[in-house]
């Protein structure tokens, strides 16, 4: 294997890097947001990564575009396009520019660079436009139709204020003008015929959308980044999809409203991250010895304490999987894909309902915040999640009646002539507190019962390439993209590579994978956490002991680079 570094440098690359820098609060995020727009509609595909601190105003904020006309499914860190708002912007990332590389300042900012194209925003526009003035040039050099940029300004912004929309018409014209007459682009994409129809969605919108799909009514929540949004995405809907959304007082509260809405039959979320979650867990015993279905959804941030909280990491897999006292089934998803955030969000709300206890999804910042280019969901073809039972089965109804798949009928309070009946004690069939020893023994055994049927619909992990590789990369969450690259990147030197993607971190079905890892020559784990937290149940599960391992914890999403180049250390 070649030197890991070397690789990175000379990665054989398609696609085009654009990266905005600037403080917070200087519309860094609005001109990204349009650009990505405008990439998407124009028939690109991209993933947008985006690094910012927890500060209202001040400290360095980057939105990055990875774009190309096919997929694109990992950030990069050279860059062929810096967008810079301030000084500090070309002093920390200049040197990560590609061999044409190319920096679009105001003049103003008095930055003396060969590779910088100097524009005078004060003479082109009033400050307000500064965001145009920068779309203009930018989509210039890209080669963008500039009809669709102004209908895509237009949407953004909306219609009403007419002069507005005038005027920002105009300002995108006089830029585009001015960057022809200083600039002879050598930055245009490739052009593409036939625009297919995709939408630009984050990690965040698609959990709520796959929410919503799977029959959502009711979610709770504290504000917690990088969970939020997720929220923010229901209550603008909520209205309209007939959704009541809560924000309660704290995170104990939030867990507790929504197994309590759920109870009486409305399919209910919460949505935090790991502190917040630290709070939930005694709730999440609650759902689980209630036989309550809840979804809890957790988006990584770096720890402990409130750690990063603007940063990404995937160093609450062990949380999630032991949170709650006793012992009880559950499920984890770990999507590594937009695409895998509505359809996992789904799956968790169908077995959440099926088996009647608390099923979990694990996403983190740096997924959360990415927006990709998505091909709409087919909808119509999902099956609806159906909510408790529409009979007792039997004259004489007991709720946790002890049953072969562990599974009781769930009657919803108020719906039938039955007393609905639940205890966070250990109970009876009938749902009364017991101390009865024998029933204890019965009823764990047929709380557990139930985990044999969430392992029986298990999304097993997705192998690409060599059956017998030399070198197989495994990877869980949102470094699947990373991971795929770093492999297609060596694959095309001639070496033997693999991926196995794991989408489902909980249960672990050995016989599903553990063929893949006794075949290969070497095996290496890729995670965002200092831990190996998978390796280490995959070693628990199976036996399996992980001698490679590429680990990232200093707050920034993993890229092919950086697996390259540690993969050579």
């Amino acid at each position: 294997m070649t030197n890991g570094h070397d690789r990175s440098l000379q990665m054989k690359d398609a696609t085009f890097n654009i990266l905005i820098g600037g403080e917070a609060g200087q519309g860094l995020i609005t001109v990204g947001q349009i650009l990505s727009r405008i990439l998407v509609r124009s028939g690109y595909f991209i993933v947008v990564t985006q690094d910012y601190q927890s500060r209202i105003r001040g400290g360095h904020n980057t939105f990055a575009i990875r774009v190309g006309i096919d997929e694109v499914t990992a950030p990069k860190k050279s860059i062929d396009l810096l967008i810079a708002f301030d000084n500090n912007t070309v002093a920390l990332h200049q040197r990560d520019l590609s061999a044409n590389g190319l920096i679009v300042l105001d003049e103003a900012l008095h930055i003396e660079s060969d590779l910088a194209l100097k524009v005078p925003f004060k003479d082109l526009a009033q400050e307000r436009f500064s965001n145009i003035v920068s779309l203009g040039v930018v989509g210039f050099l890209l080669g963008l139709d500039e009809e669709l940029m102004v209908r895509t300004v237009d949407d953004f912004f909306g219609k009403k204020n007419v002069s507005l929309a005038a005027e920002n018409r105009h300002v995108l014209s006089v830029a585009a003008e001015w960057a022809s007459t200083h600039r002879t682009s050598s930055h245009n994409l490739a052009a593409i015929s036939n625009t297919p129809q995709r939408l630009m969605m984050n990690g965040n919108e698609a959990i709520a959308l796959g929410a919503v799909s799977g029959g959502l009514q009711f979610c709770s929540f504290y504000p917690m980044t990088p969970a939020t949004s997720i929220v923010l995405n229901l209550t603008a809907h909520a209205k309209k999809m007939g959704l009541i959304v809560e924000q309660a007082e704290d995170e104990i509260a939030a867990i507790n409203m929504a197994i309590g809405a759920s109870f009486t039959g409305a399919p209910s979320m919460v949505a935090t991250s790991g502190g917040g979650f630290a709070l939930m867990v005694e709730g999440v015993s609650l759902a689980a010895m209630t036989e309550t279905p809840v979804v809890v959804v957790v988006a990584q941030r770096p720890g402990p304490a409130t750690g990063l909280p603007t940063r990404t990491e995937q160093g609450d897999l062990e949380l999630v999987l032991h949170s709650g006292h006793g012992e009880f089934p559950r499920a984890i998803f770990a999507p590594g894909t937009v695409e895998e955030c509505f359809h996992l969000t789904r799956k968790a709300f169908e077995l959440a309902e099926r088996y009647q206890g608390p099923m979990f999804l694990l996403t983190d910042q740096f997924l959360a915040d990415s927006y990709r280019a998505a091909v709409p969901f087919d909808i119509e073809t999902l099956p609806s999640v159906s909510v408790g039972t529409e009979s007792a089965g039997s004259s004489q109804y007991t709720r946790y009646a002890i049953t072969e798949s562990g599974i009781s009928p769930r009657l919803l309070p108020g719906m039938t002539e039955n007393l609905v009946v639940a205890d966070s004690d250990e109970h009876t069939e009938a749902g009364h507190i017991t101390e009865n020893l024998f029933v204890r023994k019965q009823m764990v055994e047929k709380r557990l019962r139930k985990g044999k049927g969430i392992r029986a619909e298990v999304t097993p992990p997705y192998m690409v390439g060599e059956k017998k590789p030399d070198l197989l990369l495994i990877s869980w969450g949102s470094s699947k993209g990373a991971v795929n690259e770093a492999a297609s990147h060596i694959r095309s030197e001639g070496e033997k590579v693999a991926t196995l993607h794991f989408s489902q971190v909980w249960p672990l079905v050995p016989e599903q994978f553990i063929g893949y890892l006794e075949s290969a020559r070497k095996v290496v784990i890729v995670e965002g956490n200092a831990f190996g937290q998978m390796a280490r149940l995959i070693r628990r599960e199976t036996g399996f002991q992980f001698r490679n391992k590429v680990l990232r914890y200093d707050g920034l999403p993993i890229t092919p680079e950086f697996i390259l180049r540690e993969l050579s250390r």
